[in-house]
């Protein structure tokens, strides 16, 4: 995200602050693009704010997560009409127009008499006119990774990890707002990590650690099997945010943790059951996380992979005499699943891997991957090894 420019308050198109569902919208953006907001707080917090009501906050969100996911296309459907820089203000109002003249049914005239209504006076004469060019010119996209809206990395990762016709396939479907599910005991979490904290296996009696726990999903759902669950997380805050999911879920057989996963506070064979949900890219979340695409790159990756493989390494030498290790990111990239594979291959030849689940799931390496379009879920791989008895 780029960093505030120096320029004068005066041209701020918030200068007089209203709360329709565009200004309100316009606002989480300029959060998003100027302070290096997050989406999903940004977008709470002004909504939060707003009195909107609950048509308008669905429009809001659709609006600030679709403007956000489709950032690169957007800012290709103006620049064409673009004769110098704007500033960041000015150029979030005409993300925001484009995002609704391209990409929603919103009708063209109210998409552009409402837009230029966000701006002062003095640019109106220009948001106005770009925006009634998009509505009128053909757009020919420069490229895929433009016309999808991706960082070319991505887009050129995914179609070589994955083969272009799946890469694609899943690249489209993140670009459309994510379906909700909701637990039986109310939290919300993406059927994908569900699936996973059941492929954990646990079985009542059994104690079982978490190393990457927070903010709890799978600890409390495998917790409602009757297991122990030992939370682990190397930041106080979160690992807070998995004890206060545990106490609503009244579960006292999840116990917290704070410490690094790579160097676990616990003795040799100490666990039946290892979860390492690692840290990772989340490219198998870009639906769910609008801004993630363009806050991670290629080296950020890289770095993942090197502790992704500390924290399995670590998460070895918990398991018991015949225990089972599950290793699971919600990326899709080659070297975050494939590549921890063949590490664990070298590293720990002794562990054996174990069946892994099925359709719609496929087999990847010794684990399975989860592709988005497959159930309209996270892209997501798991891979379960059971150490030597």
């Amino acid at each position: 995200m780029r960093r505030p420019a120096a320029r004068s308050t005066a041209a701020r198109p918030t200068a007089q602050r209203s709360t329709t569902a565009r200004s309100v919208a316009q606002r989480a953006l300029q959060r998003i693009e100027t302070e290096g907001a997050y989406a999903n707080l940004a977008l709470r917090g002004e909504l939060d704010r707003s009195g909107l009501d609950e048509r308008d906050r669905h429009f809001v969100t659709e609006l600030v997560y679709g403007a956000t996911r489709m950032r690169r296309a957007c800012d290709h459907l103006v620049d064409r009409f673009l004769l110098r820089p704007v500033d960041d203000d000015v150029r979030t109002v005409l993300r925001l127009g484009a995002y609704q003249l391209h990409f929603t049914a919103v009708p063209p005239h109210a998409a552009v008499s409402e837009t230029v209504g966000l701006v002062p006076r003095k640019v109106r004469g220009l948001v106005n006119a770009v925006l009634r060019r998009v509505v009128d010119t053909p757009v020919e996209w420069p490229s895929d990774a433009t016309r999808l809206s991706y960082p070319d990395w991505i887009v050129d990762t995914l179609t070589t990890d994955l083969g272009r016709g799946d890469a694609f396939q899943a690249l489209e479907i993140m670009n459309e707002p994510p379906t909700v599910t909701v637990r039986d005991d109310d939290y919300v979490q993406d059927l994908a990590s569900q699936w996973v904290a059941g492929i954990v296996g646990a079985q009542p009696g059994e104690r079982v650690a978490d190393l990457c726990a927070a903010p709890g999903g799978k600890s409390t759902l495998m917790a409602g099997t009757g297991v122990l669950v030992v939370a682990v997380d190397v930041r106080a805050t979160r690992a807070s945010l998995v004890a206060k999911n545990a106490r609503r879920r009244s579960l006292d057989n999840v116990q917290t943790v704070v410490a690094d996963g790579r160097r676990p506070p616990f003795g040799p064979g100490t666990f039946d059951r290892v979860l390492v949900d690692a840290p990772c890219s989340g490219l198998g979340t870009l639906r769910r996380r609008a801004d993630a695409r363009w806050r991670i790159d290629e080296a950020g990756v890289e770095r993942l992979v090197t502790l992704q493989r500390e924290l399995i390494d670590a998460a070895v030498t918990l398991l018991r005499p015949g225990g089972v290790l599950v290793y699971s990111v919600c990326t899709l990239t080659a070297s975050e699943t494939l590549g921890v594979d063949a590490h664990l291959a070298h590293a720990h030849p002794t562990l054996v891997a174990l069946d892994s689940p099925g359709d719609p799931w496929r087999a990847w390496g010794r684990g399975a991957l989860l592709l988005p379009q497959a159930a309209g879920t996270d892209g997501m791989f798991v891979l379960r090894l059971r150490a030597a008895e």
